[in-house]
Parts: C-alpha cells; structure tokens; sequence
C-alpha cells in the first residue's frame, strides 16, 4: 500500500447550525426528518453520511466501515436549525401547507419542536421571483443593508443557540435568469454593484455575500447565479470558506446521469431526448414562470453535452435533439412526474426506445442532500478545503468547478470522486478498481 498522511481535520465538537434559505417543502421536510431519525421515529433513507458504508483498502481486506464512523461528521444529535423564509410559516404550519409528511405519524409527533423554528424575516424582491410574494421580510430597500442584516442575523443565530459552528444551505426557489458579467468579476465591481442595488445583484448573491464575510460555508441547491463567479469565489478563498453548488440532483436529472453513461460506456447512439415534467408545488408555481425556468433549464440540460461528448462522437450524439419542459400541475403537490422517451440506436444504425415514468417525491429526494450537504461541508471547512468543493458534485445537476474545468455529470465518477476525497482526507489509498495485483500477471 502506497503511504499516506491523514490531513489534519479540527474535530467536530459543540453544535452546527444549519440555515437554510427557505423554509419551504424541502427545507421543512429535512429538518423534521433530522428530527424523527433523532426520535428514532424514522430511517434517514438516501443520506450517504448516515447510511453508506466505504471500503478501504483491498476487497480481501474487508475493511468496510460506515461513512459517518470512518470521518468526523458532526452527530444528528448536535444539529440546531434555522431559516430565512418570506412566508411566515413556521416549520409545523409548512410541513402541513407542503403536504410531503404524513400528519398523524411523522408531524404531530413533533409539533413543538417544529414550531419552535420560525422563519427569520428574509431579504426577497419579487422581480427576481415573480410567481411568489411575502410579507416576512426585511425593511428597507438597500442591497447593502439587506446583506448587512443577514449578516447579523447569521452572527445572532450562532450566538443564541449556542454553535460552534455554522453552515448555510439554499432550499429556497428559483430566481429569474442572470448571465454573469462585469459586476461579478471582482469583489470591487460586486460590492459597487450592490452598494448602487443593481439589478444584477440577485437575493441570493447577498446571502452567500454575507455568509462568505461570516466565514461560514455556503451550499447552492437552485440553479441561480448565487456564487459561482470570480467574485465571490476569490472571497471563498480569501475568507478560507468552502463553497459548492448547484441545483439538488434528485429526479429526473439524476436518472440522466445514471443513463446516459450507460449508453456512452456502450457506444449505443442517442438521436433525442424528451423530457417532461408536472408538479404542483411552490417549485413548479415559481418555475411557471418563464424567466426562472429558463435558469432551471440551462441546468438540466448541460448534462447531456458534458457527458455524452457530441464533439467527440459525432456520429453516436452529433445530432441529438434534447427537450426539456417543466408544467406545473397544482393536484400533483410536490409528487413530481417525470417523463422521459429516448430513442437510440444500435448496431447497424437499428433504432430503439427507452421510456420512463418516475413518479417522485421532490422533496422526499431531496432532503438527504440537504444533509449531507451541511455535514460534508462542514467537515470540508473543518479540513481546511477553501473554495469550490468539486468533490461534492455527486449533489448537484450543475456542478461548479475551478477556473478552466469542465464539470463532471457521470454519478459514477463523482461517487467515486466524493468517496476518493474521504480516503484521501483520512490518509487511506485511493480506490482505482484497477485490480491486477490479485491475479499473477499483475505481480512483479
């Protein structure tokens, strides 16, 4: 076994408090979810940190230890939540408005604790997301003073609940489309922007803006442009705070990368690519409008190019038409239907179909992302991996990388990538799956 050296990690000791932007279905859903797996009243299903185990050395080692016993996440039990929200549901009345729990078994029992969590009035302007409106939020109508308040918000949750540390996680809804330009190129630039309220400085770039001066870590789960631009990626590095986004992977995206590198690793061709999808909940309201789905739309369909490589096969993905449509659908609530008919070919050019009908539940998906999100970004902040945490791209439809990189889709390879970064944290060998050295043409 090739030597290694565990990095120094600080240890996870006191309480890590967890912000989310938005206290809608996904964040309501994951933090009564936390809870119940506390009570021990329900499994925390789809958390890697809290259910997978990774195998260390050679498979005649059996060395296959669970995520969370292997490196030091902080426990469920020293989690404390907030959120910022513009609906003043707290988190019981969200939990029954969103419909994901049932009532009686998974909300009830813990009705006093979800209706502890109020929201923190947020920073919101509805030009930036149309089909929502709110009456819990901050006065005034400076960018600066906005973000300065988030700012003291984040220092006066961390104070009141006693935290050691903080990380905050965007679950709120989908802003209107933004192409970075000049006032995203230097910090400069961003803060003259946001001191002149220009209209290229988004709700969401103030709170990733106030949680990078906190030096608190910051995960992007919408598409938006919140901090994947130079700006605010050279504060994440000057403030040594770790950053990552974007868009939660959970439903139809996340079954496109399970697939389509299915029919590359095959050299199968694929001529189109439709997708649909109906859903009801404020998601689907949000992305009815036009100017937020065409950011939710740039997100899913990166995915396809980046892994299929039409310049690459031009005669397998060359031509490939993909189609990608969001309707909301109010009866459906956050259970997400979504369609897929992809035709491809094979030898001799012999064309065939593949269909799919996932019916989902977003929110249901979601929430262990939420999670793992706020315990492996913990656990980077601790291990002092500043910046854009790449390795945490198996979470995300759009993944943000360094400067000059492109982004890795396959869910394979970032599985592979998320687990490598443990070992690798850890001080243990990478996993290649070369495997020769247990046969005898692989021994010297």
């Amino acid at each position: 076994m090739a030597e290694t050296t565990p990095r120094t990690i600080a240890p996870a000791k006191g309480k890590l408090g967890v912000l989310c932007v938005g206290l809608g279905a996904v964040a309501s859903t994951f933090i009564a979810g936390v809870e119940l797996a506390r009570r021990g009243k329900a499994r925390p299903i789809g958390s890697l940190t809290q259910l997978a185990t990774i195998r260390l050395g050679k498979r005649t080692e059996n060395r296959t230890p669970l995520i969370r016993d292997f490196v030091p996440l902080a426990a469920l039990e020293d989690l404390v939540f907030g959120a910022w929200d513009p609906i003043p549901d707290n988190a019981y009345e969200s939990c029954l408005k969103c419909g994901v729990l049932e009532k009686h078994e998974h909300v009830e029992p813990i009705r006093d604790f979800l209706q502890a969590i109020k929201p923190i009035p947020a920073v919101f302007d509805q030009y930036y997301v149309k089909r929502l409106s709110g009456v819990n939020v901050k006065p005034g109508k400076s960018k600066r003073e906005w973000a300065e308040a988030l700012r003291k918000d984040i220092r006066d949750f961390k104070a009141s609940n006693g935290c050691d540390r903080v990380v905050v996680v965007w679950c709120a809804s989908t802003e209107i489309f933004i192409q970075p330009g000049a006032t995203h190129q230097t910090l400069a630039a961003f803060e003259k922007a946001m001191d002149a309220n220009d209209v290229t400085i988004a709700p969401s770039m103030l709170y990733a803006w106030a949680a990078l001066m906190e030096g608190v870590a910051f995960a992007n789960g919408a598409p938006n442009l919140t901090l994947d631009f130079p700006a605010l990626e050279q504060l994440a590095l000057d403030k040594k705070v770790a950053i990552g986004g974007k868009d939660f992977k959970t439903g139809q995206t996340m079954l496109k990368t399970v697939l389509s590198p299915m029919f590359k690793a095959r050299m199968l061709g694929v001529a189109g690519w439709y997708s649909t999808n109906i859903l009801g909940n404020r998601d689907g309201e949000v992305l009815d409008d036009p100017e937020s789905f065409k950011t939710k739309e740039e997100s899913k369909l990166g995915v396809l190019e980046y892994i299929l490589q039409p310049k690459m096969y031009p005669e397998l993905y060359g031509e490939l038409y993909h189609k990608v449509r969001i309707n909301y659908y109010p009866p459906r609530g956050d259970n997400k239907e979504g369609w897929d008919n992809i035709d491809i070919f094979g030898w001799c050019g012999y064309p065939m179909q593949i269909k799919v009908d996932f019916l989902c539940r977003d929110s249901i998906l979601a929430a262990p992302l939420v999670l793992d999100l706020a315990l492996f970004f913990d656990l980077a902040q601790r291990a002092g991996f500043s910046g854009v945490q790449e390795w945490l791209s198996f979470y995300f439809k759009s993944p943000q990388v360094g400067p000059g990189l492109y982004p890795e889709h396959d869910l394979f390879i970032q599985h592979t990538k998320l687990k490598n970064t443990l070992r690798y944290l850890m001080g243990e060998e990478q996993i290649t799956h070369l495997g020769v050295e247990y046969y005898e043409y692989g021994k010297e």
